[in-house]
């Protein structure tokens, strides 16, 4: 069985979410784990399993980035992990699968697809054999009790309930 571990100097999760209904706001997580165990060379055929620090959060604003780890968000003292499973690989050509999994936070797990297009296999100049994706997705963050909102005077939220998110993941032949 094939397995591949993440490439942490050349990998990244970021997300973005709709601040007074006007712009967005991105940030990512800087400590996470993303392993891929594969029986074959098809990805359809394989487990993968993420975590991701929740402390870890940065949005580059330290009061917000406090606030998204305090209990009106992450609550990370209490729940430090954020989890995504595979429970099915759909390949829909050479490059893009469906990513079928179980995603939980603040232990909430809702089932969630993302999408992942596979970016290729390269070497790298000490011989160690790398794969890329990209991998994409959008949740509701009040569906795993990320609730916390204030309404605004024109109309409509501080925050928006979508969350998009995307990484770009290297992994390395183990």
């Amino acid at each position: 069985m094939a397995s591949w571990n993440l490439d942490k100097a050349h990998s990244e999760i970021e997300f973005k979410v709709k601040h007074l209904m006007i712009s967005n706001v991105k940030g990512q997580f800087q400590e996470f784990d993303v392993k891929i165990n594969n029986g074959s060379d098809d990805l359809s055929q394989a487990q993968i399993d993420v975590e991701i620090l929740t402390s870890s959060i940065t949005t580059k604003n330290e009061p917000r980035d406090e606030h998204l780890k305090s209990n009106e968000f992450f609550n990370s003292a209490t729940y430090p992990l954020v989890k995504f499973s595979t429970t099915q690989i759909e390949k829909l050509n050479d490059k893009d699968y469906n990513l079928m999994g179980d995603l939980t936070i603040k232990e909430v797990t809702q089932p969630t697809v993302l999408a992942a297009e596979f970016g290729g296999i390269a070497k790298d100049p000490a011989g160690n054999k790398k794969a890329g994706y990209t991998v994409t997705g959008k949740i509701n963050r009040q569906d795993f009790g990320l609730t916390w909102n204030e309404a605004l005077e024109t109309g409509g939220v501080m925050v928006s309930e979508d969350v998009k998110f995307h990484a770009d993941i290297q992994f390395v032949l183990k």
